[in-house]
């Protein structure tokens, strides 16, 4: 995962109760040899600014262009949008979206809710918004995976998965293990 900044810690416990190894990114040397990589939670703009600080952006971009698999959780959703309304901040600009930051309202906002997801069987999914964004437009090629209040909040683009709330914030592992299954597809192909 993503460690330069954000709740990546709360990532690795679920895929350590799943049973998958996982490995903080620091650095861009840290990306040789990973099969998918997480952007945590946390401050967009600082996530953003951190990847080109540290050179990792540029060749993160390769791997992704490559068919590495992306999950990105609140934050991470923004810093793949390929647009952020109000906003020049750094990005990926991975997935063809258009999101708005803090949608929901501020901290004292927060809130959690039961989602149906399409694709992930066996009820709805907790989820736990935190300042987080929703998807204000989608590109064709997006899938809009799950909506609240009529707004966009999970939506999957070829190897990128992105959700506008908290999955790692929640015992129900049911997304995480949806973003291993689209690692396990990515290293059949390899």
């Amino acid at each position: 995962m993503l460690a330069l900044q954000g709740a990546f810690r709360e990532h690795r416990l679920v895929l350590e109760r799943m049973g998958i190894k996982s490995r903080e990114v620091k650095k861009a040397e840290h990306l040789e040899g990973i099969d998918g990589l997480i952007i945590p939670g946390g401050e967009s703009t600082t996530i953003g600014k951190l990847l080109v600080d540290f050179g990792i952006r540029e060749p993160l971009l390769r791997l992704i262009e490559k068919g590495l698999p992306l999950f990105g959780t609140c934050a991470g959703m923004i810093v793949m949008a390929k647009e952020i309304v109000g906003s020049r901040q750094p990005r990926l600009g991975v997935m063809d979206i258009v999101v708005r930051r803090n949608a929901f309202g501020r901290q004292v906002d927060s809130f959690e809710t039961d989602l149906e997801v399409k694709g992930i069987e066996g009820g709805p999914v907790r989820a736990v918004f935190i300042r987080a964004p929703y998807i204000e437009a989608a590109g064709e090629g997006v899938e809009i995976l799950a909506e609240f209040a009529g707004k966009a909040v999970m939506a999957r683009q070829e190897n990128c998965l992105a959700t506008a709330f908290h999955p790692e914030l929640t015992s129900d592992n049911r997304i995480h293990q949806l973003f291993i299954q689209m690692v396990e597809d990515y290293l059949r192909k390899k």
